[in-house]
């Protein structure tokens, strides 16, 4: 474990093994994994703030492209002209750019301690405790591909965490569709590789959780469900904003 994080992830650590003993009572031999649930929902809610200025900054971005085409267009045949006209777009809208990219980086901290909790065979030198508590029967540190294998009763505990990643999965990309409809005209392969790129990211937690101990599938699981949730009523409440900028020019016109 990188020393970098190792004490995040004993607080954290500490933090989910204190909700799996208040959660006890109420629901018994699925206390830690409802803790994993409680513990992930309540990082995310903490970040939200972030998520909603990291989506006012890709509406900001959203908002400019009608003029990043319309200079495309205008100066298809003057390659230098083009490059100076969205050098100052882009200058001029930096900070929008910023708004949109700096909050998802700074939440990426966070998100690695919260995976490396449900990985890590040990914390700070012993074993981690949380990955002996079970899901049903199935052990949180199992594997589907390992233990009792993949045709069996742990086997179809992952079957149903899967199918639920891949509704997750199939949502997300239908949101990420909804949201970023292919733009009028010839905009480009790049814009459309990117569309397809964010359609398809949602399933790639099918794949990691083929891999990953079971107490890390919930958590991709709980994360997951929160981003559709959290983008789906962010996205309703966010329109993007006006960018201030003076309509573009006349063609030949004076700058």
């Amino acid at each position: 474990m990188s020393s970098f994080l190792a004490g995040p992830i004993g607080v954290a650590y500490h933090l989910v093994f204190w909700l799996t003993h208040v959660l006890t009572p109420l629901t018994g031999s699925l206390a830690a994994a409802a803790a994993i649930v409680a513990f992930t929902a309540g990082v995310r809610l903490l970040l939200m703030p972030l998520s909603f200025y990291g989506m006012r900054g890709q509406a900001r971005i959203a908002a400019v492209q009608p003029r990043v085409q319309e200079l495309r267009a205008r100066y298809a045949r003057q390659p230098d002209k083009l490059q100076a006209e969205l050098g100052a777009l882009y200058a001029q809208e930096a900070g929008g750019m910023m708004a949109g990219c700096l909050p998802l980086l700074l939440q990426l901290p966070f998100f690695s301690v919260m995976y490396r909790l449900f990985l890590s065979r040990t914390i700070g030198g012993r074993p981690n405790g949380l990955l002996r508590r079970s899901f049903f029967g199935t052990p949180l540190g199992s594997h589907w591909l390992a233990g009792a294998g993949p045709v069996s009763g742990q086997g179809l505990v992952f079957l149903g965490l899967f199918a639920a990643l891949a509704l997750a999965a199939v949502l997300a990309a239908r949101t990420a569709r909804a949201a970023a409809p292919p733009p009028a005209g010839d905009a480009g392969a790049a814009a459309g590789a990117m569309r397809a790129l964010t359609r398809l990211l949602p399933f790639t937690t099918l794949v990691i959780a083929a891999f990953v101990p079971l107490a890390a599938g919930l958590y991709l699981l709980t994360t997951s469900t929160w981003t559709l949730a959290e983008r789906t009523l962010l996205r309703r409440r966010i329109a993007p904003p006006a960018t201030g900028a003076a309509p573009l020019p006349l063609a030949g016109s004076a700058r």
